[in-house]
């Protein structure tokens, strides 16, 4: 009798654990919904890697005022500049999932540092939730007007006629680790100067004190335009509307050239899904206004929105993309 009253007992207390586990559930899922339908309540913090001025700033200011007015809430734009934007990276990764605190993040942060460092400050696919993909940036090869080379094909001949005569700047990684893969691919022997920034780079190329450099649309457009750079390549796969002339590098017989250079949004890691969704949604639906477009296309970034899946795919190819290149140019992390 005592045992069959113990058993009694234990089985009242197992069903009493497991109804108050159940309850417990379906309150933090009620409190997750309900969150998620209240979402956003407050203005979202929109953290950028570059400083004020640069591409990704307006990219992030363009983006985040038509997002705005979709969620009904203020996105304020906060650069945190540095370390190849992990200061950014980081500051992301270690706030609350709440969707307050978002990333424009791009391929120096979530490409290059992981691949340059023995031990990453964050896992890029661990540490992040994916929102949506934003764009990708134009980044022309461009040569100061006296080098006597027209196109791809001509600067190759000329450097392997030249070894190690032609010098290269870099003022960004992307352009860095473009310029490294295109040595790779073609067998260059080119010295590389790096620079802090773009503007010290161009400095030097139009004193002609270096002789090329992978820049960005917006710095390098004014030396195009007045004819003191020339532009022979880009690293995007298509032609860019505004310069339809400049073919790509495939184009010029070049295979195997993968580098992109790219940004897009995310979140720190286990972030609700309605709430990335709600998030998704809105950033699509700005990216997909005409005045965004127009605004993102002045600088030199076609627009591509994505899921939260297809961005989480991008992120795993590009950082295996850069890795390589990186170790095929006999780059190791430090």
């Amino acid at each position: 009798m005592k045992s069959l009253t113990r058993l009694s007992t234990a089985r009242r207390l197992a069903c009493a654990l497991f109804a108050a586990l159940f309850a417990a559930l379906f309150a933090t899922l009620g409190a997750s919904a309900a969150f998620a339908q209240t979402f956003p309540s407050r203005p979202i913090r929109l953290v950028t890697p570059l400083p004020i001025g640069s591409a990704t700033d307006a990219i992030a200011r363009i983006i985040s005022k038509a997002a705005s007015e979709s969620l009904g809430q203020q996105i304020i734009v906060d650069n945190k500049a540095g370390a190849d934007g992990a200061i950014a990276a980081m500051e992301v990764a270690r706030a609350a999932p709440d969707g307050y605190t978002l990333l424009l993040g791009t391929n120096s942060p979530l490409s290059v540092v992981p691949a340059m460092k023995k031990v990453p400050p964050y896992d890029v696919l661990r540490d992040f939730t994916p929102i949506t993909d934003v764009g990708r940036y134009t980044l022309f090869l461009v040569v100061n007007s006296e080098l006597p080379v027209r196109n791809l094909n001509e600067l190759i001949a000329h450097a392997k006629k030249n070894p190690g005569a032609l010098s290269y700047a870099s003022g960004n990684t992307a352009g860095f680790v473009a310029m490294a893969q295109i040595k790779s691919l073609a067998g260059l022997d080119m010295v590389h100067v790096p620079y802090k920034g773009e503007p010290a780079a161009i400095t030097d190329l139009l004193a002609n004190r270096v002789q090329l450099m992978f820049s960005n649309l917006t710095t390098a457009m004014p030396h195009i335009q007045s004819g003191k750079f020339r532009a022979i390549t880009l690293t995007l796969p298509q032609r860019s509307s505004l310069f339809p002339d400049v073919p790509t590098v495939a184009e010029q017989g070049l295979q195997g050239f993968s580098i992109t250079s790219w940004n897009a949004l995310f979140g720190p890691a286990k972030m609700a899904p309605e709430v990335v969704a709600r998030l998704n949604s809105a950033f699509n639906h700005a990216l997909a206004r005409p005045d965004v477009i127009a605004a993102l296309a002045r600088q030199g970034i076609p627009v591509k929105g994505s899921t939260p899946e297809e961005l989480g795919r991008v992120v795993k190819v590009q950082l295996e993309a850069y890795t390589q290149v990186l170790r095929a140019a006999g780059i190791q992390p430090e």
